[in-house]
C-alpha cells in the first residue's frame, strides 16, 4: 500500500513538473512575441520620427534612441509652440500699430479736407 501511495505521489509530481514545463515553454513564447513586438514598435516610432534613422540598416533601435527621438521632437514641438506664440505677440503687435496708424491717417485726412 506504501508502495502503491509513493507511485501515486510521484505520478502526481511528474504531473505536476510536466505541467510547470508546460507553462515555461509558453511564458518564454510569450516572452519571446512580446520581445518581437518591442522591436517592431521601436522601430515603427523612429520611422515615424525619422525614416532614414530606422529600419534601413537593419540593426535593432535601442530603447535609448527611440526615447532620446522622442524627447527631440518633444523640444522641437516646443520651440514650435513657443516661436507661434512669439509670432502671434508680432501680428497683434502690428494690427495695433495698423490701426493706429489708420486712425490718425484718416484724421490726417479730415484736417485735410477742412482746410481745403
Amino acid at each position: 500500500q506504501v508502495e502503491e501511495e509513493l507511485k501515486a505521489a510521484c505520478s502526481q509530481q511528474a504531473e505536476q513538473l510536466r505541467e510547470m514545463g508546460r507553462r515555461e515553454r509558453l511564458l518564454r513564447s510569450e516572452l519571446q512575441r512580446a520581445g518581437e513586438q518591442l522591436e517592431s514598435f521601436k522601430t515603427r516610432v523612429m520611422q515615424a520620427c525619422s525614416p532614414s534613422a530606422a529600419g534601413s540598416t537593419g540593426k535593432s533601435v535601442s530603447e535609448q534612441q527611440v526615447i532620446e527621438k522622442i524627447r527631440q521632437i518633444s523640444d522641437e514641438n516646443q520651440q514650435s509652440h513657443e516661436r507661434e506664440k512669439s509670432l502671434q505677440k508680432e501680428l497683434s503687435s502690428r494690427l495695433a500699430k495698423e490701426k493706429e496708424v489708420s486712425a490718425d491717417i484718416e484724421v490726417f485726412k479730415n484736417s485735410l479736407q477742412k482746410l481745403q
